[in-house]
């Protein structure tokens, strides 16, 4: 598939749909408008791509929703040079729109036929994350921490400790907790045990799993 001017426009209109939601960053709604997301897709959904809806991709995952996407983005506070860990790299789709904002992205897949997928897919499109990682997601990425901010891309039935220890003062971690549906929180962390907590409504994301061995 190509990116062609019919698809361009058709992710303006998609921007101005997430903006009529609620979402008022532009760096964020640009990044909506410059992620070519049915690339992201199997060539049956085309149709589909820029409707503000989550779709099927391999290993029972989906690519998420458009408004979701931006308004995670959104919450994260994302400028140029910030280090960030993107735990759930999936399609990629979320990957690239923070790598248009111009962030530093570490981000990790525990699903083995997506992460082959994607490693090779984005670097195709021009998107290189720093780091991209086969692994639990769970455990952050302690070597590469601390992080200006981590985005979790799953349903998280707890927080795990680590992404809370893996943030900088003044970090901010945007994680779906509960089951079905998930709270959309997100922590700023004010200090070495300090953080503030905010709830911001019910989204629905396929669960985290967590490697237990």
């Amino acid at each position: 598939m190509k990116d062609t001017l019919k698809h361009r426009g058709k992710r303006n209109q998609l921007a101005e749909i997430v903006a009529s939601k609620g979402v008022s960053d532009p760096r964020v709604l640009d990044a909506v408008r410059q992620v070519p997301r049915h690339l992201f897709m199997d060539s049956s959904f085309e149709d589909h791509a820029y409707q503000d809806k989550a779709f099927p991709i391999a290993a029972g995952q989906t690519i998420s929703q458009p408004y979701t996407v931006a308004f995670q983005t959104e919450l994260l506070e994302v400028d140029p040079g910030r280090k960030i860990l993107e735990i759930g790299t999936g399609s990629g789709y979320q990957t690239a729109v923070l790598l248009e904002m111009k962030a530093k992205v570490y981000t990790i897949e525990r699903q083995l036929e997506l992460f082959k997928r994607t490693s090779l897919f984005l670097p195709r499109l021009g998107y290189r994350p720093k780091k991209m990682i086969f692994g639990d997601g769970y455990k952050g990425l302690l070597e590469e921490a601390p992080f200006d901010g981590i985005i979790v891309t799953a349903g998280a039935p707890e927080v795990p400790k680590a992404l809370l220890a893996q943030l900088k003062i003044g970090g901010r971690l945007v994680i779906p907790v509960g089951d079905d549906p998930q709270i959309m929180t997100l922590f700023i962390r004010k200090s070495a045990k300090e953080f503030e907590k905010s709830e911001f409504g019910e989204f629905r994301f396929v669960p985290l799993l967590e490697n237990k061995n």
